[in-house]
C-alpha cells in the first residue's frame, strides 16, 4: 500500500469525529481535510445545547487555530472558508449519553451516512470528577460501539485510547484487548456497573446532605472518589483507570464491528506536520519543562538511565490514519501501541540535557534584568527520600516563616505565599509524575512495526503518513522543536489569564 492508497480511502466517505475540541481531534480533522480535501462530509460531535452553538464552539475552538494556516494557506481564506461550509457539520450531542444524546430521527438519518467513526472524546485529567471520567471515558467507548452497530454502512470504527490503560505494570505490555472485569490488582475484580452504582449513591447522599455541603465538595468529593477506586484496583489514576474500562466495554460489545485501537504512549508536540512545534495543553514532560523554565523545583523524582516513552502527535494521527486505510471494512479488531521507546528510546539524560542547552543558548532574565541561573535538579530515586527533604528543607521552613508572619501581622505573608505556591506546585508536579517517575514497563509495537511495513515510504510524499521512530533525533527535536513550543504554549496561557 503506498501513501495515494491511504487518502483514496477517505474520498468521498463521510466521517463522525468525537473530541475534535481535543489535542489530537483537531490534528485528525486537520490531516484529513489536507490530505483529501475530497472526502463527502466530516461530522463533528460536540457537547453543546443545539447546533448552532455547537458550531460557533467549533469555529472558535477548532477552526479559528494557527494549527489550520497551511490548510488556510493552500486554498486562500475564501477556498478554505468553502471548503469548510462544504464539508464539516457541527452536531449538538454528548459521548456520555446513550445515542449521543440525538433524537431518534436525527440519529438515524446520521447512521445511514457514516462511513468511519473516530472516537476520540475524553477527559484526559488525571484529577478528573469519577463520575465525569466515567461517563466520557468508560460509557463513551460503549455508546460509540453502540452507535456504530447502528450504522449500515460503517467501515471502520477507530478508537483512541492511551498506553497507559496497562497502569504501571512492569515488563513487556502487549498489545491485547482488555477483558471485561479484569483488574490490575491481583485477586480484584472490577465490577464496572457496580462502580456506576456506587456514584449514583455518593451523588444521592451528597445531595439529600444537599444544605450542609456546597457544589465545591461534590466536585472534591467525586475527584476524591475517582482516585480512590482508581488505586483499588491498580490504576495511578482516573483517566487510565476510565480509559482502561472504555476498552473493556469496547471488547465486550464489539462482536464483528471492524474496530482499531491506537493506544499512542505521551503525546508531545508536532514534529513535522503541518509544521513543527504545534501543541495545545502541558502533558506530563511539558509540566517539567515550564517548572525548568522557572527555575520551579531544585529536585525532584527519576533516574536519568530510565526511558521516557513519548511520541510526537503528528506521528500519533499518521499512524491512526494508516490503520484504519489498512484494516478497512475488516471484521474483528486489532491494538496498535504508538510508542518510539523500542526502536528510539528517550532517556532522561537526552531530556535534561536539551533543557540545560536550550536555557543556556536562551538564557531567562529576572523582572530586575538580572539573569536567571540555569541549574540542574538533583533526582531522588526513592519518594520516601524526597518527600523527606522537602519537608526538612521547604515545609518546615515555610510554615515557621508563616508562624512568624501571623505575629507581626502579615509582615513575611506575601514572601510566604509565593513560596508556598512553588512549594505547591512541586507537590503537585510529584502527584502527577511519581507513578511514571520510575516506570519500569516496555510497550511491545509488533503491531506498529508491521504497520509501517505496509507503507511505501518511496517517492516525493513519502513523509506524508511518517511514523518512522528512526527518522527524528530526540535531542534535537526536544531543542529546537519541542521545548520552545512548549514554553510557547504556556507563556501565551499565562498572558490571557
Amino acid at each position: 500500500m503506498d501513501t495515494g492508497m491511504v487518502t483514496e480511502c477517505f474520498r468521498n466517505k463521510t466521517i463522525l469525529i468525537t473530541g475534535s475540541t481535543g489535542f489530537l481531534g483537531k490534528l485528525l480533522l486537520e490531516k484529513i481535510l489536507r490530505v483529501q480535501p475530497d472526502v463527502k462530509k466530516i461530522y463533528l460531535l460536540v457537547r453543546a445545547p443545539d447546533d448552532a452553538s455547537a458550531e460557533q464552539r467549533i469555529i472558535c475552538q477548532v477552526l479559528g487555530k494557527d494549527l489550520f494556516n497551511t490548510l488556510r494557506e493552500k486554498h486562500g481564506l475564501s477556498g478554505f472558508q468553502e471548503l469548510i461550509k462544504e464539508k464539516i457539520v457541527s452536531l449538538a450531542g454528548d459521548v456520555g449519553t446513550r445515542d449521543f444524546g440525538l433524537d431518534s430521527s436525527r440519529m438515524e438519518d446520521l447512521c445511514e451516512e457514516i462511513d468511519i467513526i473516530i472516537h476520540g472524546a475524553a477527559t484526559t485529567s488525571f484529577y478528573e470528577r469519577y463520575d465525569v471520567a466515567l461517563a466520557t471515558n468508560a460509557l463513551g467507548a460503549q455508546y460509540g460501539c453502540e452507535f456504530a452497530k447502528k450504522c449500515p454502512n460503517l467501515k471502520l470504527l477507530l478508537h483512541v485510547s492511551t498506553a497507559f490503560v496497562a497502569g504501571t505494570q512492569e515488563g513487556l505490555l502487549l498489545e491485547k484487548a482488555l477483558q471485561i472485569g479484569e483488574a490490575l490488582r491481583p485477586g480484584y475484580h472490577l465490577d464496572i456497573d457496580a462502580e456506576l452504582q456506587l456514584v449514583e449513591k455518593v451523588k444521592t447522599e451528597l445531595t439529600a446532605a444537599k444544605s450542609g455541603s456546597s457544589d465545591q465538595y461534590e466536585k472534591t468529593t467525586m475527584k476524591e472518589l475517582g482516585l480512590k477506586r482508581a488505586s483499588h484496583f491498580g490504576w495511578p489514576n482516573v483517566y487510565t483507570f476510565t480509559k482502561a474500562m472504555g476498552e473493556m466495554l469496547l471488547e465486550q460489545k464489539r462482536e464483528d464491528l471492524p474496530v482499531v485501537i491506537i493506544r499512542p504512549t505521551m503525546v508531545t508536540s508536532t514534529y513535522q506536520d503541518p509544521f513543527p512545534g504545534w501543541i495545545e495543553g502541558a502533558r506530563t514532560i511539558d509540566a517539567l519543562i515550564v517548572a525548568y523554565d522557572e527555575q520551579a523545583f531544585p529536585c525532584f523524582l527519576g533516574d536519568l538511565k530510565d526511558t521516557m516513552d513519548a511520541v510526537p502527535a503528528d506521528m500519533v494521527v499518521n499512524a491512526t490514519l494508516v490503520a484504519g486505510a489498512v484494516h478497512w471494512n475488516e471484521k474483528g479488531q486489532v491494538i496498535y501501541h504508538v510508542s518510539l521507546a523500542l526502536q528510539n528510546p528517550l532517556s532522561g539524560y537526552v531530556f535534561e540535557d536539551a533543557c540545560w542547552d536550550y536555557f543556556s543558548i536562551h538564557p531567562r532574565v529576572l523582572e530586575n534584568g538580572k539573569p536567571l541561573q540555569n541549574r540542574r535538579p538533583y533526582l531522588f530515586k526513592k519518594l520516601v527520600y524526597f518527600r523527606a527533604y522537602l519537608t526538612l528543607m521547604y515545609k518546615l521552613p515555610l510554615e515557621m516563616l508563616h508562624a512568624v508572619s501571623l505575629l507581626f501581622r502579615g509582615l513575611f505573608s506575601q514572601y510566604y505565599q509565593k513560596h508556598n505556591r512553588r512549594y505547591t506546585f512541586l507537590m503537585l508536579l510529584v502527584k502527577v509524575y511519581s507513578p511514571y517517575a520510575f516506570f519500569k514497563g516496555c510497550f511491545d509495537d509488533t503491531n506498529l512495526t508491521r504497520l509501517r511495513k505496509e507503507v511505501k515510504t518511496e517517492g516525493n510524499d513519502g513523509s506524508l503518513f511518517n511514523f518512522d521512530p528512526k527518522s527524528m533525533d530526540w535531542h534535537q527535536y526536544l531543542l529546537n522543536i519541542h521545548v520552545p513550543a512548549v514554553l510557547k504554549y504556556s507563556r501565551k496561557k499565562k498572558g490571557s489569564v
